[in-house]
C-alpha cells in the first residue's frame, strides 16, 4: 500500500519560511512526478508546485519565486521550501505523486501564517 507522509507544517509569522517534506513508502514502482497542493478552509484544492523525474518544475503563479520544490534521485521524497510566507498561504499542504498505476495523495500538513 502506497503511503505519502508529509511533515514540516507549523505556525509561522508573516515573512517567515518553512520547509515541508513528503516521504513515500510502499511503492514497488517509480513515480514520474511529485507535487504539492494546498487547501484553505472553504476553498478548493489548488496546485502549489510539481516536479518530474526529468527535473521539470511547475509552479502556481502566486508561488513562483517564493516557493521551491525539490526531490531526490529516488523520486520518493518531495520537499517544498517556502519563503516570504503570508497569511494567504495558510492552508493544509498536501503531497501528491503520479505514476502509471494512478495518483496518490497524503493526508496533509497544516501551515498557518499569522502574527
Amino acid at each position: 500500500q502506497v503511503r505519502l507522509v508529509e511533515s514540516g507544517g507549523a505556525l509561522v509569522r508573516p515573512g517567515g519560511s518553512l520547509r515541508l517534506s513528503c516521504t513515500a513508502s510502499g511503492n514497488a514502482f517509480s513515480f514520474y512526478s511529485m507535487g504539492w497542493y494546498r487547501q484553505a478552509p472553504g476553498k478548493e484544492r489548488e496546485l502549489v508546485a510539481t516536479i518530474t523525474t526529468e527535473g521539470r518544475t511547475n509552479y502556481a503563479p502566486t508561488m513562483k519565486g517564493r516557493f521551491t520544490i525539490s526531490t531526490d534521485s529516488t523520486m520518493n521524497t518531495a520537499n517544498l521550501q517556502m519563503n516570504s510566507l503570508q497569511p494567504g498561504d495558510t492552508a493544509v499542504y498536501i503531497c501528491n505523486a503520479g505514476s502509471r498505476y494512478g495518483t496518490f495523495w497524503g493526508q496533509g500538513t497544516q501551515v498557518t501564517v499569522s502574527s
